[in-house]
Protein backbone atom coordinates (compact mmCIF):
# COMPACT_ATOMS: atom_id res chain seq x y z
CA UNK A 1 0.00 0.00 0.00
CA UNK A 2 1.46 3.35 -1.02
CA UNK A 3 2.00 5.92 1.67
CA UNK A 4 1.55 9.65 1.11
CA UNK A 5 4.50 11.70 2.25
CA UNK A 6 2.74 15.05 1.90
CA UNK A 7 4.22 18.45 1.24
CA UNK A 8 3.20 22.04 1.80
CA UNK A 9 5.23 23.62 -0.97
CA UNK A 10 3.59 24.86 -4.16
CA UNK A 11 5.32 22.24 -6.33
CA UNK A 12 3.31 19.36 -4.97
CA UNK A 13 0.69 17.94 -7.31
CA UNK A 14 -1.99 17.43 -4.69
CA UNK A 15 -5.56 17.91 -5.89
CA UNK A 16 -8.61 19.07 -4.01
CA UNK A 17 -10.28 15.65 -3.99
CA UNK A 18 -10.02 12.49 -1.97
CA UNK A 19 -11.45 9.06 -1.35
CA UNK A 20 -12.96 8.65 2.09
CA UNK A 21 -13.78 5.33 3.72
CA UNK A 22 -15.87 6.00 6.82
CA UNK A 23 -15.83 2.52 8.29
CA UNK A 24 -17.72 0.90 11.11
CA UNK A 25 -14.48 0.14 12.97
CA UNK A 26 -11.76 2.07 11.11
CA UNK A 27 -11.65 4.94 8.63
CA UNK A 28 -9.14 6.02 5.98
CA UNK A 29 -8.61 8.90 3.54
CA UNK A 30 -6.70 8.66 0.24
CA UNK A 31 -5.16 11.70 -1.48
CA UNK A 32 -3.68 12.06 -4.98
CA UNK A 33 -0.17 13.42 -4.52
CA UNK A 34 3.24 13.49 -6.25
CA UNK A 35 3.72 9.74 -5.92
CA UNK A 36 0.17 8.85 -6.91
CA UNK A 37 -2.85 8.00 -4.82
CA UNK A 38 -1.95 7.08 -1.26
CA UNK A 39 -3.40 6.97 2.21
CA UNK A 40 -3.00 10.14 4.23
CA UNK A 41 -1.79 10.16 7.86
CA UNK A 42 -4.75 10.51 10.20
CA UNK A 43 -3.39 10.04 13.71
CA UNK A 44 0.32 10.62 14.03
CA UNK A 45 1.93 8.47 11.34
CA UNK A 46 -0.96 6.02 11.23
CA UNK A 47 -2.96 5.82 8.02
CA UNK A 48 -6.07 4.54 9.80
CA UNK A 49 -8.31 6.18 12.37
CA UNK A 50 -10.50 4.00 14.58
CA UNK A 51 -14.05 5.30 14.08
CA UNK A 52 -14.35 6.17 17.75
CA UNK A 53 -15.16 9.38 19.58
CA UNK A 54 -14.82 10.16 23.27
CA UNK A 55 -16.44 13.19 24.87
CA UNK A 56 -14.35 14.34 27.82
CA UNK A 57 -16.70 15.47 30.58
CA UNK A 58 -14.08 17.86 31.99
CA UNK A 59 -14.57 20.28 29.11
CA UNK A 60 -17.00 18.54 26.72
CA UNK A 61 -14.41 18.34 23.94
CA UNK A 62 -14.37 15.37 21.54
CA UNK A 63 -11.32 13.14 21.13
CA UNK A 64 -11.02 10.76 18.16
CA UNK A 65 -9.49 7.42 17.20
CA UNK A 66 -6.90 5.72 19.35
CA UNK A 67 -6.80 8.73 21.63
CA UNK A 68 -10.52 8.24 22.29
CA UNK A 69 -10.02 4.58 23.20
CA UNK A 70 -7.02 5.44 25.42
CA UNK A 71 -8.97 8.11 27.27
CA UNK A 72 -11.75 5.64 28.00
CA UNK A 73 -9.44 2.80 29.03
CA UNK A 74 -7.42 5.18 31.23
CA UNK A 75 -10.58 6.00 33.14
CA UNK A 76 -11.17 9.60 32.06
CA UNK A 77 -14.67 10.76 32.92
CA UNK A 78 -16.63 10.93 29.71
CA UNK A 79 -18.57 9.00 27.09
CA UNK A 80 -17.19 6.70 24.39
CA UNK A 81 -19.08 6.06 21.15
CA UNK A 82 -18.07 3.64 18.42
CA UNK A 83 -19.44 1.70 15.42
CA UNK A 84 -21.72 4.61 14.53
CA UNK A 85 -21.88 3.71 10.85
CA UNK A 86 -24.33 1.00 11.91
CA UNK A 87 -26.80 3.74 12.85
CA UNK A 88 -27.11 5.03 9.27
CA UNK A 89 -30.52 4.21 7.84
CA UNK A 90 -32.05 3.42 11.24
CA UNK A 91 -34.51 5.32 13.42
CA UNK A 92 -31.64 6.18 15.77
CA UNK A 93 -30.15 8.73 13.34
CA UNK A 94 -32.15 11.68 14.64
CA UNK A 95 -32.35 10.56 18.26
CA UNK A 96 -30.52 12.80 20.68
CA UNK A 97 -28.09 11.86 23.40
CA UNK A 98 -26.95 14.28 26.08
CA UNK A 99 -23.25 14.88 26.60
CA UNK A 100 -22.94 16.98 29.76
CA UNK A 101 -25.08 20.07 29.06
CA UNK A 102 -25.22 19.65 25.28
CA UNK A 103 -27.51 17.45 23.22
CA UNK A 104 -26.21 15.68 20.09
CA UNK A 105 -28.01 13.57 17.52
CA UNK A 106 -26.18 10.55 16.14
CA UNK A 107 -26.03 12.47 12.87
CA UNK A 108 -24.18 15.29 14.64
CA UNK A 109 -21.69 12.84 16.14
CA UNK A 110 -20.99 11.12 12.83
CA UNK A 111 -20.49 14.61 11.41
CA UNK A 112 -17.76 15.30 13.96
CA UNK A 113 -15.86 12.17 12.85
CA UNK A 114 -16.27 12.95 9.14
CA UNK A 115 -15.15 16.52 9.85
CA UNK A 116 -12.03 15.19 11.56
CA UNK A 117 -11.28 13.09 8.47
CA UNK A 118 -11.76 16.08 6.17
CA UNK A 119 -9.32 18.12 8.26
CA UNK A 120 -6.74 15.39 7.77
CA UNK A 121 -7.42 15.37 4.02
CA UNK A 122 -6.99 19.17 3.84
CA UNK A 123 -3.71 18.98 5.74
CA UNK A 124 -2.31 16.17 3.60
CA UNK A 125 -3.39 17.79 0.32
CA UNK A 126 -2.30 21.29 1.34
CA UNK A 127 -5.60 22.66 0.06
CA UNK A 128 -9.31 22.69 0.79
CA UNK A 129 -10.53 19.28 -0.32
CA UNK A 130 -14.07 19.80 -1.60
CA UNK A 131 -14.61 16.75 -3.85
CA UNK A 132 -14.90 13.27 -2.46
CA UNK A 133 -15.76 9.71 -3.36
CA UNK A 134 -17.37 8.12 -0.32
CA UNK A 135 -17.41 4.39 0.18
CA UNK A 136 -20.66 2.64 0.88
CA UNK A 137 -21.57 -1.01 1.50
CA UNK A 138 -23.66 -2.82 -1.07
CA UNK A 139 -26.49 -2.62 1.48
CA UNK A 140 -26.51 -0.27 4.44
CA UNK A 141 -29.75 -2.02 5.42
CA UNK A 142 -30.73 -5.48 4.18
CA UNK A 143 -34.01 -5.94 2.25
CA UNK A 144 -35.15 -2.33 2.68
CA UNK A 145 -34.32 -0.13 -0.34
CA UNK A 146 -35.97 2.89 1.28
CA UNK A 147 -33.85 2.68 4.42
CA UNK A 148 -30.78 1.99 2.30
CA UNK A 149 -31.40 5.17 0.31
CA UNK A 150 -31.98 7.19 3.48
CA UNK A 151 -28.65 5.94 4.84
CA UNK A 152 -26.76 7.13 1.75
CA UNK A 153 -28.65 10.43 1.72
CA UNK A 154 -27.78 10.97 5.39
CA UNK A 155 -24.10 10.28 4.79
CA UNK A 156 -24.11 12.64 1.80
CA UNK A 157 -25.75 15.38 3.87
CA UNK A 158 -23.21 14.87 6.65
CA UNK A 159 -20.32 15.14 4.16
CA UNK A 160 -21.82 18.28 2.65
CA UNK A 161 -22.22 19.86 6.09
CA UNK A 162 -18.51 19.23 6.70
CA UNK A 163 -17.43 21.15 3.59
CA UNK A 164 -17.49 18.68 0.71
CA UNK A 165 -19.21 20.15 -2.35
CA UNK A 166 -19.00 17.44 -5.02
CA UNK A 167 -19.87 14.03 -3.62
CA UNK A 168 -19.88 10.66 -5.37
CA UNK A 169 -20.30 7.16 -3.98
CA UNK A 170 -18.62 3.88 -4.81
CA UNK A 171 -19.35 0.40 -3.51
CA UNK A 172 -16.65 -0.61 -1.08
CA UNK A 173 -15.87 -4.00 -2.71
CA UNK A 174 -15.51 -2.26 -6.10
CA UNK A 175 -13.08 0.17 -4.51
CA UNK A 176 -11.13 -2.80 -3.11
CA UNK A 177 -11.07 -4.29 -6.63
CA UNK A 178 -9.57 -1.06 -8.00
CA UNK A 179 -6.83 -1.27 -5.36
CA UNK A 180 -6.14 -4.94 -6.13
CA UNK A 181 -5.99 -4.27 -9.87
CA UNK A 182 -2.96 -2.01 -9.49
CA UNK A 183 -0.72 -5.06 -9.12
CA UNK A 184 -2.20 -7.53 -11.63
CA UNK A 185 -0.14 -8.56 -14.66
CA UNK A 186 -2.81 -10.24 -16.78
CA UNK A 187 -6.57 -10.38 -17.10
CA UNK A 188 -8.27 -12.46 -14.45
CA UNK A 189 -11.54 -12.96 -12.62
CA UNK A 190 -11.31 -11.85 -9.02
CA UNK A 191 -13.71 -12.39 -6.16
CA UNK A 192 -13.45 -9.40 -3.83
CA UNK A 193 -14.49 -10.21 -0.26
CA UNK A 194 -14.74 -7.10 1.90
CA UNK A 195 -15.79 -8.17 5.39
CA UNK A 196 -15.57 -5.24 7.72
CA UNK A 197 -17.03 -4.11 10.98
CA UNK A 198 -20.61 -3.72 9.81
CA UNK A 199 -21.16 -5.42 6.46
CA UNK A 200 -19.89 -8.23 4.25
CA UNK A 201 -19.74 -7.41 0.55
CA UNK A 202 -18.77 -9.60 -2.38
CA UNK A 203 -18.02 -8.68 -5.98
CA UNK A 204 -16.86 -10.66 -8.98
CA UNK A 205 -14.78 -8.34 -11.13
CA UNK A 206 -12.75 -8.74 -14.32
CA UNK A 207 -9.42 -7.05 -13.63
CA UNK A 208 -6.51 -6.44 -15.99
CA UNK A 209 -3.59 -4.07 -16.65
CA UNK A 210 -5.65 -2.50 -19.45
CA UNK A 211 -8.61 -2.04 -17.12
CA UNK A 212 -6.61 0.37 -14.98
CA UNK A 213 -6.80 2.94 -17.78
CA UNK A 214 -10.51 2.61 -18.55
CA UNK A 215 -12.99 5.09 -17.10
CA UNK A 216 -16.15 3.04 -17.62
CA UNK A 217 -15.80 -0.25 -15.74
CA UNK A 218 -19.47 -1.23 -15.58
CA UNK A 219 -18.90 -4.12 -17.97
CA UNK A 220 -16.14 -5.54 -15.78
CA UNK A 221 -18.33 -5.80 -12.67
CA UNK A 222 -20.00 -9.17 -13.16
CA UNK A 223 -21.82 -9.37 -9.84
CA UNK A 224 -22.12 -7.47 -6.59
CA UNK A 225 -23.94 -8.52 -3.40
CA UNK A 226 -23.80 -7.76 0.28
CA UNK A 227 -25.28 -8.68 3.63
CA UNK A 228 -25.40 -6.72 6.87
CA UNK A 229 -23.01 -8.97 8.80
CA UNK A 230 -19.66 -7.78 10.10
CA UNK A 231 -17.23 -7.71 12.97
CA UNK A 232 -19.59 -5.88 15.32
CA UNK A 233 -22.16 -8.67 14.79
CA UNK A 234 -19.48 -11.20 15.67
CA UNK A 235 -18.69 -9.24 18.85
CA UNK A 236 -22.37 -9.02 19.79
CA UNK A 237 -23.10 -12.72 19.28
CA UNK A 238 -19.87 -13.79 20.98
CA UNK A 239 -20.68 -11.58 23.97
CA UNK A 240 -24.22 -12.93 24.20
CA UNK A 241 -22.94 -16.50 24.18
CA UNK A 242 -20.03 -16.10 26.59
CA UNK A 243 -20.34 -13.04 28.83
CA UNK A 244 -23.99 -12.10 29.12
CA UNK A 245 -25.07 -15.37 30.83
CA UNK A 246 -22.79 -14.29 33.73
CA UNK A 247 -24.82 -11.07 33.93
CA UNK A 248 -28.18 -12.80 33.96
CA UNK A 249 -29.04 -13.58 30.34
CA UNK A 250 -31.47 -16.54 30.21
CA UNK A 251 -31.94 -16.40 33.99
CA UNK A 252 -35.47 -16.55 35.39
CA UNK A 253 -37.53 -14.08 37.34
CA UNK A 254 -40.67 -14.53 39.43
CA UNK A 255 -43.69 -12.56 38.29
CA UNK A 256 -45.11 -10.23 40.99
CA UNK A 257 -48.00 -11.82 42.93
CA UNK A 258 -47.46 -15.12 41.12
CA UNK A 259 -45.51 -18.34 41.42
CA UNK A 260 -44.89 -18.36 37.69
CA UNK A 261 -41.29 -17.90 36.50
CA UNK A 262 -40.32 -16.35 33.17
CA UNK A 263 -37.04 -15.46 31.50
CA UNK A 264 -35.54 -12.08 32.31
CA UNK A 265 -36.03 -9.56 29.46
CA UNK A 266 -33.18 -9.95 26.99
CA UNK A 267 -33.24 -6.36 25.69
CA UNK A 268 -30.75 -5.18 28.33
CA UNK A 269 -28.27 -7.84 27.27
CA UNK A 270 -28.64 -7.27 23.54
CA UNK A 271 -28.06 -3.53 24.00
CA UNK A 272 -25.07 -4.13 26.26
CA UNK A 273 -23.53 -6.45 23.64
CA UNK A 274 -24.12 -4.01 20.74
CA UNK A 275 -21.50 -1.27 20.37
CA UNK A 276 -23.70 1.57 19.17
CA UNK A 277 -26.52 0.82 21.66
CA UNK A 278 -24.51 0.65 24.88
CA UNK A 279 -24.96 4.34 25.69
CA UNK A 280 -28.75 3.96 25.50
CA UNK A 281 -28.57 1.96 28.75
CA UNK A 282 -27.05 4.79 30.75
CA UNK A 283 -30.32 6.33 31.95
CA UNK A 284 -31.99 6.59 35.37
CA UNK A 285 -34.97 4.59 34.07
CA UNK A 286 -32.80 1.62 33.07
CA UNK A 287 -31.10 1.72 36.48
CA UNK A 288 -34.49 1.63 38.22
CA UNK A 289 -35.75 -1.17 35.96
CA UNK A 290 -32.70 -3.30 36.73
CA UNK A 291 -33.00 -2.89 40.48
CA UNK A 292 -36.65 -3.90 40.19
CA UNK A 293 -35.61 -6.90 38.09
CA UNK A 294 -33.03 -7.83 40.73
CA UNK A 295 -35.75 -7.98 43.40
CA UNK A 296 -37.74 -10.52 41.39
CA UNK A 297 -34.84 -12.46 39.90
CA UNK A 298 -34.07 -16.07 40.73
CA UNK A 299 -30.41 -15.20 40.07
CA UNK A 300 -30.20 -11.83 41.87
CA UNK A 301 -26.41 -11.88 42.14
CA UNK A 302 -26.11 -11.90 38.34
CA UNK A 303 -28.63 -9.11 37.83
CA UNK A 304 -26.87 -7.11 40.56
CA UNK A 305 -23.65 -7.50 38.57
CA UNK A 306 -25.46 -6.30 35.43
CA UNK A 307 -26.88 -3.29 37.27
CA UNK A 308 -23.44 -2.40 38.62
CA UNK A 309 -21.91 -2.62 35.12
CA UNK A 310 -24.47 -0.20 33.76
CA UNK A 311 -24.49 2.18 36.72
CA UNK A 312 -20.68 2.40 36.61
CA UNK A 313 -20.78 2.73 32.80
CA UNK A 314 -18.45 -0.18 32.13
CA UNK A 315 -20.33 -1.47 29.10
CA UNK A 316 -17.63 -0.47 26.67
CA UNK A 317 -15.03 -2.18 28.86
CA UNK A 318 -16.90 -5.45 28.31
CA UNK A 319 -17.19 -4.78 24.57
CA UNK A 320 -13.46 -4.06 24.29
CA UNK A 321 -12.59 -7.21 26.25
CA UNK A 322 -14.81 -9.34 24.01
CA UNK A 323 -13.28 -7.78 20.90
CA UNK A 324 -9.73 -8.37 22.19
CA UNK A 325 -10.50 -12.04 22.88
CA UNK A 326 -12.02 -12.42 19.40
CA UNK A 327 -8.85 -10.99 17.84
CA UNK A 328 -6.72 -13.29 19.99
CA UNK A 329 -8.70 -16.29 18.72
CA UNK A 330 -7.65 -15.40 15.16
CA UNK A 331 -4.36 -17.13 15.94
CA UNK A 332 -5.11 -19.34 18.94
CA UNK A 333 -7.53 -22.04 20.00
CA UNK A 334 -8.33 -20.50 23.38
CA UNK A 335 -8.34 -17.13 25.10
CA UNK A 336 -9.77 -15.35 28.13
CA UNK A 337 -12.18 -12.43 28.19
CA UNK A 338 -10.66 -10.31 30.93
CA UNK A 339 -13.44 -8.62 32.93
CA UNK A 340 -11.39 -7.49 35.92
CA UNK A 341 -12.74 -3.96 35.44
CA UNK A 342 -16.21 -5.34 36.08
CA UNK A 343 -15.26 -7.51 39.04
CA UNK A 344 -11.85 -8.33 40.50
CA UNK A 345 -10.56 -11.65 39.18
CA UNK A 346 -13.49 -12.06 36.80
CA UNK A 347 -12.58 -13.69 33.48
CA UNK A 348 -14.41 -15.93 31.03
CA UNK A 349 -12.46 -18.68 29.28
CA UNK A 350 -13.42 -18.99 25.60
CA UNK A 351 -12.39 -21.08 22.60
CA UNK A 352 -12.28 -20.82 18.83
CA UNK A 353 -14.97 -23.50 18.75
CA UNK A 354 -17.26 -21.37 20.94
CA UNK A 355 -16.73 -18.41 18.63
CA UNK A 356 -17.57 -20.58 15.63
CA UNK A 357 -20.75 -21.83 17.34
CA UNK A 358 -21.79 -18.27 18.24
CA UNK A 359 -21.67 -17.11 14.62
CA UNK A 360 -22.71 -20.33 12.85
CA UNK A 361 -25.88 -18.77 11.41
CA UNK A 362 -23.93 -15.75 10.17
CA UNK A 363 -21.34 -17.99 8.51
CA UNK A 364 -24.22 -19.72 6.73
CA UNK A 365 -25.52 -16.33 5.53
CA UNK A 366 -22.07 -15.42 4.24
CA UNK A 367 -21.88 -18.69 2.31
CA UNK A 368 -25.34 -18.20 0.79
CA UNK A 369 -24.54 -14.63 -0.24
CA UNK A 370 -21.31 -15.75 -1.81
CA UNK A 371 -23.02 -18.55 -3.75
CA UNK A 372 -25.61 -16.06 -5.02
CA UNK A 373 -22.84 -13.68 -6.08
CA UNK A 374 -21.10 -16.40 -8.09
CA UNK A 375 -24.42 -17.45 -9.65
CA UNK A 376 -25.19 -13.87 -10.68
CA UNK A 377 -21.74 -13.53 -12.23
CA UNK A 378 -22.34 -16.52 -14.51
CA UNK A 379 -19.09 -18.07 -13.33
CA UNK A 380 -18.49 -21.20 -11.31
CA UNK A 381 -16.18 -21.07 -8.32
CA UNK A 382 -13.59 -22.94 -10.37
CA UNK A 383 -13.39 -20.00 -12.82
CA UNK A 384 -12.27 -17.56 -10.15
CA UNK A 385 -8.54 -16.88 -10.41
CA UNK A 386 -8.05 -14.96 -7.18
CA UNK A 387 -9.88 -14.16 -3.96
CA UNK A 388 -8.91 -10.75 -2.63
CA UNK A 389 -9.58 -10.48 1.11
CA UNK A 390 -9.96 -7.14 2.82
CA UNK A 391 -11.65 -5.95 6.01
CA UNK A 392 -10.62 -6.83 9.54
CA UNK A 393 -13.04 -9.75 9.91
CA UNK A 394 -11.26 -11.72 7.19
CA UNK A 395 -8.62 -12.46 9.85
CA UNK A 396 -11.04 -14.82 11.61
CA UNK A 397 -10.32 -18.41 10.48
CA UNK A 398 -14.01 -19.39 10.46
CA UNK A 399 -14.91 -16.40 8.27
CA UNK A 400 -12.00 -17.00 5.93
CA UNK A 401 -12.93 -20.67 5.54
CA UNK A 402 -16.55 -19.76 4.75
CA UNK A 403 -15.39 -17.38 2.01
CA UNK A 404 -12.70 -19.49 0.37
CA UNK A 405 -14.62 -22.80 0.40
CA UNK A 406 -16.43 -21.89 -2.84
CA UNK A 407 -13.34 -21.11 -4.96
CA UNK A 408 -11.10 -24.18 -4.65
CA UNK A 409 -8.54 -23.23 -7.29
CA UNK A 410 -8.20 -19.53 -6.56
CA UNK A 411 -5.14 -17.78 -5.19
CA UNK A 412 -5.83 -16.18 -1.82
CA UNK A 413 -4.60 -12.59 -1.85
CA UNK A 414 -4.59 -10.62 1.37
CA UNK A 415 -5.00 -6.91 0.87
CA UNK A 416 -4.42 -4.17 3.38
CA UNK A 417 -7.16 -5.16 5.84
CA UNK A 418 -8.04 -1.58 6.71
CA UNK A 419 -6.60 0.41 3.79
CA UNK A 420 -7.52 -1.29 0.53
CA UNK A 421 -10.99 0.24 0.27
CA UNK A 422 -9.70 3.74 1.01
CA UNK A 423 -6.93 3.32 -1.57
CA UNK A 424 -9.48 2.24 -4.18
CA UNK A 425 -11.77 5.15 -3.35
CA UNK A 426 -8.84 7.48 -3.90
CA UNK A 427 -8.18 5.89 -7.30
CA UNK A 428 -11.85 6.32 -8.15
CA UNK A 429 -11.72 9.96 -7.03
CA UNK A 430 -8.79 10.56 -9.39
CA UNK A 431 -10.79 8.94 -12.19
CA UNK A 432 -13.85 11.09 -11.45
CA UNK A 433 -12.28 14.39 -10.40
CA UNK A 434 -8.67 14.38 -11.64
CA UNK A 435 -7.24 16.50 -14.41
CA UNK A 436 -7.92 13.88 -17.10
CA UNK A 437 -11.56 13.73 -16.02
CA UNK A 438 -11.81 17.52 -16.11
CA UNK A 439 -10.37 17.61 -19.64
CA UNK A 440 -12.87 15.00 -20.78
CA UNK A 441 -15.77 17.03 -19.39
CA UNK A 442 -14.54 20.33 -20.85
Amino acid sequence: MRQFAGSRDGSMEARGYCGLDFGTSNSTVAIDGPGGVALAPLEGDSRTLPSSIFFDFSDGSPVFGRAALRAYVDGAEGRLMRSLKSVLGTALMDEATRIKAKSYTFKDIIGLIVGRLKQAADTAAGTDVTRVVLGRPVHFVDDDPGADRRAQDALEEIARDQGFREIAFQYEPIAAALAYEQDVRKEQYALIADIGGGTSDFSVVRVSPEGRTRTDRAGDVLANKGVHIGGTDVDRLFSLKTVMPHLGLASEMRLPFSDKAILAPNGFFVDLATWHRINLLYTPKVARDLRELERHSLAPEKIARLAEVIESRRGHSIALAVENAKIELSGRESAAIDLAEVEKGFAVEVSAAALHDAIADQLGSLSRTLRETLKDSGLSGERIDAVFLTGGSTALPAVRAAVTAHTPGARIVEGDMFGAVGQGLGLDARRKFGSDALRRSA
